[in-house]
């Protein structure tokens, strides 16, 4: 396990890695034992997660993830649970391993049926693992679809079916599932990323993890190095801070955006760059109007005119609520500052501009820390694509993304991908829903901006602050509250007040 100074870090493998580790463990233990180890560690789960249930029902594939659902009804059945399979492959048929799963299952007396019973109290999903490519039809799309509108628990072996393992995005010609069930996922052998991001936080649920190593001589068959890296949700442990400091031991933050109606954008970044423990928030804002009067409401942040900003000397935030008009700042926004992030609307005017772009991929030449934060449609015109692409493989994107303009990515979404040259993407897995209103992304971007300001490393600082970012909005969620930017941006200061030199 990695650690990122008190956070976890989990190694994501994709699903190559899982098939040639797979294979290599198939060569080396005795006959069928894979599968065996597979079938125990879902029944024990099963029973875990629903130690009451009565009727469990497993829908099992004519392949090895079917197999795995046999050996679990096994266990389950000699434990006196009412299992009921229903069953797609043929016994003369399919991978050896499988038909020996059947065979055992009927000499264990499973009962078999051909309709899926309208009373279970547990769902498995075992249909298909993760090397499918085909979307469920006929028969197997019906049991899904009764899987998925049912109202009891529903454990996925491996991944939900039709669910790929390295996007999180389903098979094209699946519709996206009404979920109705809690949902589980047991992933084996190795953590898969598409369960963290795009539709697979939602698909999965709650993930739990086997790696299937039984004893010591199962060590050398280690998994590979990992392509990604998913970002645990530990408590953040606050920093203590010296007595004999002041407002300039913990930097400064520049704030530049909020064009007419859209103060709030950057006034939200600097409120939430002060709640983060930053010294100091200088705010420049676009209207003019707003400019003067903002601080009768916000006094902490202290407003300035761009052409008295030092930029060289703080972190500087750029675009929240710019429009278009932020277009006459970039030039120097990107030449003179050392610390730069930008979001918003500096990243649509940078994407329209190819000087503008040759000024942004400049800037690593001279050392300069710059992170970008963009949601999907902002990556997509930044690299000429659509938005489906960009969704289709979240992590090739943001890696994409930080390759051409040797930049930190910060790519928005459920399961936030954060990608920087020279360093394993790392998925995000905190934050919920709440966050899907006005303004959460100027908080991000103030929170990230304050990180670097306090003496933080630019891609280690996104980590931590999509993070701490996530974190809060779990924390609204269990007070089954509302929640607004506002409120997201005060919260911020239960989760951090201080400089972190966290890294991988």
């Amino acid at each position: 396990m990695h650690q990122v100074k008190g956070v976890r870090t989990w190694p994501l493998h994709s699903m190559l890695q899982t098939q040639a580790l797979e294979k290599h463990l198939r060569s080396v233990l005795p006959p069928h034992s894979l599968m065996e180890r597979a079938g125990l560690s879902t029944a024990k789960l099963a029973l875990a997660i629903s130690p009451h249930a009565k009727k469990i029902w497993i829908a099992c594939g004519s392949g090895n993830n079917g197999g795995d659902g046999l050996e679990a009804a096994i266990q389950l059945h000699k434990w006196g649970k009412s299992v009921s399979v229903t069953h797609l492959g043929q016994p003369d048929k399919g991978l050896i391993d499988a038909r020996r799963s059947w065979q055992r299952a009927k000499e264990a007396g499973i009962q078999f049926d051909d309709h899926p019973r309208p009373d279970f109290d547990l769902g498995i999903d075992a249909l298909l693992g993760i090397g499918c490519n085909r979307a469920p039809t006929d028969q197997m799309a019906n049991w899904l679809e009764i899987m998925h509108t049912h109202e009891s628990p529903v454990l996925s072996i491996d991944l939900p079916t039709g669910l790929l393992p390295d996007t999180g995005e389903w098979l094209r010609s699946v519709k996206t599932p009404r979920l109705k069930g809690q949902r589980h996922t047991l992933s084996l052998l190795t953590l898969k990323a598409g369960l963290f991001t795009a539709d697979g936080r939602d698909a999965s649920g709650q993930v739990w993890f086997d790696d299937l190593m039984y004893d010591k001589s199962d060590q050398a068959a280690e998994p590979p190095e990992s392509f990604a890296l998913l970002q645990g949700n530990d408590s953040h442990k606050r920093t203590l801070r010296p007595h004999n400091s002041h407002k300039g031991s913990y930097g400064d933050l520049i704030v530049i955006g909020g064009a007419p109606g859209m103060s709030g954008a950057a006034i939200l970044a600097g409120m939430a760059g002060l709640h983060s423990g930053v010294g100091r928030v200088y705010l420049t804002l676009l209207d003019k109007l707003a400019q003067a009067t903002f601080s009768i409401q916000n006094p902490a942040l202290m407003g300035r005119e761009f052409e008295a900003q030092k930029l060289e000397e703080a972190c500087v935030v750029c675009g929240c609520g710019g429009s278009d008009s932020i277009r006459e700042f970039l030039p120097r926004v990107l030449h003179e500052s050392h610390s730069l992030l930008l979001d918003a609307d500096a990243l649509n005017v940078i994407a329209d501009s190819s000087s503008l772009m040759e000024s942004l991929k400049n800037r690593h030449h001279y050392n300069k820390t710059t992170v970008l934060t963009p949601h999907p449609l902002e990556a997509a015109r930044l690299l000429h694509c659509s938005v489906r692409e960009i969704q289709g493989n979240r992590i090739q994107a943001a890696t994409q993304l930080s390759n051409l303009t040797q930049c930190t990515i910060v790519l928005k979404g459920s399961g936030t991908v954060i990608s920087s040259p020279y360093q394993k993407p790392v998925i995000n897995n905190t934050g919920n829903a709440l966050l899907s209103t006005a303004g959460t992304g100027d908080v991000l971007a103030g929170l990230i901006g304050a990180k670097i300001a306090q003496g933080q490393q630019g891609f280690y600082a996104a980590c931590d602050g999509v993070r701490l970012h996530g974190a809060a909005a779990d924390a609204w969620a269990l007070t089954e509250r509302s929640m607004d930017a506002c409120m997201l941006a005060t919260s911020i200061q239960s989760f951090t007040n201080g400089p972190d030199d966290s890294s991988f």
